[in-house]
């Protein structure tokens, strides 16, 4: 199974939502920053199934990462859903989905279910 790639600077989110993935089966791997992501992200044999992201995070914040996926055809597939208080009008290329701080489990599990499949518990 492909890990969830989870980047949050808040602890209490990051490890709460970590969690609730991983009680549901999920493997996931958290960071605290985008700059900590993409160097996760460049490391060999690194594509999550899916990347949860948040937007106001300190080194390189949320759009500054989806960016720069967007240079890199081997991660520029990886699909995003961004997590944020803040909800933009549109979403920029890159981004598969949102989920509004606070955050909806259930809309959260399904994004989850449909980008990584089902965990196989």
């Amino acid at each position: 199974m492909l890990p969830i790639l989870l980047v949050e600077d808040d602890d209490d989110i990051r490890e709460g939502v970590a969690d609730l993935l991983r009680g549901e089966g999920y493997l996931v791997h958290g960071v605290a920053n985008g700059e900590e992501a993409l160097a996760y992200l460049h490391g060999e044999d690194r594509e999550p199934c899916l990347i949860l992201l948040d937007l106001m995070m300190p080194v390189l914040d949320g759009w500054q990462v989806v960016d720069r996926l967007r240079h890199h055809d081997r991660l520029l597939a990886l699909p995003v859903v961004v997590m944020s208080a803040a909800h933009p009008k549109a979403a920029p290329a890159g981004v598969a989905g949102f989920v509004r701080k606070p955050i909806d489990l259930d809309l959260l599990l399904g994004l989850v279910h449909r980008y990584c499949g089902r965990s196989p518990e």
